[in-house]
């Protein structure tokens, strides 16, 4: 039977010993008197309290206790006593025995709706999914459920439709709206060869794209299995929450025994009276709201994170990140784009690219991809080439138009005729960490390329934003110094280690963390020791692989500046979490003394209902400052503009 359940049973056993206790100062008594109360009772410690004895013998079986200690102590002391009270022709109080089942599990229920909003927003992400796909069969697109879709299937997208599953464009162009999967508000440009998510929506072109992965393996079902994960994972500070309830319990009993005894043997209360107060004391230290603290908590935050495009994997991450003190970041792919970039060209700048391209058309290098890219982006016309071969440790060369061409690196210049003027240019370009290639024609450097792996456009923004935290920067890259140094001098990191080898970074990592907790922010490709070493580990989210067990924290848009929001949304949820535990811990503090009469004597006391009802709003106020992490403000603390 569910909470819900169990809640609404015992709300409408309760009902009429509500009315009972109403209308009795106006002469309305309940039919059968006490004996009715009995039967209700009854009912509601059998059907709706019995899982709290279930629960507290189990763990006293096991020489512990818990929670549902405490409500099964106080529900059957009340109830117990009252048929005691019954049979002696005294006064009972069934009605706080129902009334504290009642109170209790309305806290419950609170609990249970707050984890119910939190596993419908994960379903609804499911359900995002689009339910068939247009697919190439026998020469014809034909429409069949996404179930029967294989790995290689061309699959064609018309305007508004959602994207079946993931996979490579073959042909088309069109916007897609990837919000509902990377949290990216605008639409992203879609052309051949770029990849598609599966349940984002196509914009306003046709496309076909090849299936590369379906089912389990698509991102969006990497996301769901990745929220659902962190949901239910178990932060390490909840270990204090567990420690303090073992301790806290049997101090409580403790409490009440005492407070019975002082009341009945020193201050002369009837025993009814005495044992009122014993009860309250244990209804309302219950610590349900110290147990909801940490995962309503953790639940809002990780399901907000995967809204940003933020996988946070578990509590730990949430705990681990609030002492970070340094950030290191691998370069290629994680700083920079990744891909050789022309960024420079020297001379005519249509002849130059125009003769590189058309000698590069039959190199392999990644520098001929990058001045091929270029060519194309400037639409520069290539031109037919004979006689190409490779001059070893130069470049290449062929005849066009019937003139010698040559590309290549500097080393050409040895049997070239090669300008001051362009010499200074090169050596300048050499200095700002650029690879130069040369374009020579008949004996002679016409021209310079400079290519370069340059930083993502966020990259320097990111940066600002995690100095403006109080955070040390550090980049750990293979590449060699001078080159590091001109793209860490060109972002603002702090500090620059070069020349690592890639098995080499988790030891460097370890270095670091003799002075602080560390940070590493990788492309999960070469990086896995790094990014397990280090105290938090955060993954770029590389194209629609981003269930990389090596990191605590993915960012889905591969966007430099989510490690500055993943930060500042993990540091809100754990302090959130400690804001939590310490106002359920201080209500819990606070109450006890006024459950025990302490204050009776100026008018202020608790009954064992109220004192259960009190309890079920700590719970309610606990799950509301959880909730309140949807509204709190994720933002940089940078205030000035980044150039």
């Amino acid at each position: 039977m569910s909470i819900s359940q169990r809640f609404w049973i015992s709300l409408i056993l309760s009902l009429p010993m509500v009315a009972n206790m109403i209308l009795m100062p106006f002469g309305w008594l309940l039919p059968g008197g006490a004996w009715t109360q009995l039967v209700l009772t009854t009912l509601i410690m059998l059907i709706s309290a019995r899982p709290f004895w279930e629960s507290a013998w189990a763990s006293f079986k096991k020489h512990h206790s818990n929670m549902d200690t405490l409500v099964a102590i106080g529900t059957v002391t009340a109830y117990v006593y009252s048929i005691y009270a019954m049979i002696t022709s005294q006064d009972v109080f069934f009605e706080s025995a129902a009334f504290v089942t009642t109170f209790v599990l309305l806290g419950q229920v609170f609990e249970e709706r707050m984890r119910n909003n939190a596993s419908n927003a994960v379903e609804k992400l499911a359900n995002l999914q689009a339910k068939d796909a247009e697919v190439l069969r026998d020469g014809q697109f034909t429409k069949i459920p996404l179930s029967e879709v294989v790995v290689g299937d061309m699959i064609r997208v018309k305007p508004g439709q959602k994207i079946p599953v993931d996979g490579i464009i073959t042909e088309g162009t069109s916007s897609v709206d990837e919000s509902m999967v990377t949290g990216e508000s605008m639409p992203v440009e879609k052309k051949m060869d770029d990849a598609v998510i599966g349940a984002t929506i196509n914009g306003n072109g046709t496309f076909t794209f090849k299936a590369n992965k379906i089912g389990e393996d698509t991102m969006l079902s990497q996301i769901v299995e990745l929220v659902k994960k962190a949901q239910n994972s178990h932060a390490p500070i909840q270990n204090l929450t567990d420690k303090v309830s073992d301790i806290f319990v049997p101090i409580v009993l403790i409490l009440a025994i005492l407070t019975f005894l002082i009341w009945y043997v020193f201050l002369d209360a009837s025993v009814a009276n005495a044992l009122i107060f014993a009860v309250s004391v244990v209804v309302i230290a219950c610590p349900c709201a110290l147990g909801l603290a940490t995962p309503t908590a953790l639940m809002v935050g990780t399901g907000r994170g995967a809204k940003m495009g933020i996988l946070i994997k578990d509590g730990t991450v949430l705990e681990a990140v609030n002492d970070i003190q340094t950030v290191v970041f691998d370069k290629t792919g994680t700083i920079t784009v990744g891909k050789p970039q022309v960024t420079d060209i020297v001379g005519d700048t249509k002849q130059v690219l125009s003769i590189a391209a058309s000698l590069e058309e039959n190199s392999e290098h990644p520098l001929a991809a990058a001045i091929l890219d270029r060519a194309k982006t400037d639409q520069a016309q290539t031109q037919p080439t004979t006689g190409f071969k490779a001059i070893e440790g130069k470049g290449v060369e062929a005849q066009i138009n019937d003139q010698r061409g040559v590309v290549g690196n500097d080393k050409l210049a040895q049997d070239l005729v090669f300008g001051d003027a362009l010499k200074q240019q090169m050596v300048t370009l050499q200095n700002q960490a650029k690879t130069v290639v040369l374009v020579g024609l008949d004996q002679t450097v016409i021209g310079l390329i400079a290519i370069q792996d340059v930083p993502k456009d966020t990259s320097r923004e990111a940066i600002a934003d995690l100095k403006a935290r109080g955070l040390k920067t550090v980049m750990l890259t293979g590449d060699n110094q001078r080159v590091a140094q001109a793209v860490a001098e060109e972002v603002g990191i702090d500090d620059v280690i070069a020349d690592v080898l890639p098995g080499d970074k988790a030891d460097h990592i370890a270095d670091l963390q003799k002075t602080g907790k560390v940070a590493f922010v990788g492309d999960g490709i070469n990086d896995a020791p790094a990014l397990t070493t280090a105290d938090v580990g955060i993954v770029m989210g590389s194209g629609t692989d981003i269930a990389i067990d090596s990191g605590g924290i993915v960012l889905v848009k591969n966007d430099l500046r989510d490690v500055d929001r993943a930060l500042a949304l993990s540091k809100k949820t754990f302090n959130r979490i400690k804001l939590n535990l310490f106002w359920a811990f201080v209500y819990n503090v606070l109450g006890i003394p006024v459950a025990a009469g302490v204050f009776y004597f100026i008018g202020l006391s608790l009954s064992p209902e109220l004192a259960g009802l009190a309890m079920a709003f700590s719970s309610l106020s606990v799950v509301t400052s959880s909730v309140l992490l949807n509204k709190a403000k994720i933002k940089p603390k940078r205030n000035v503009q980044v150039d």
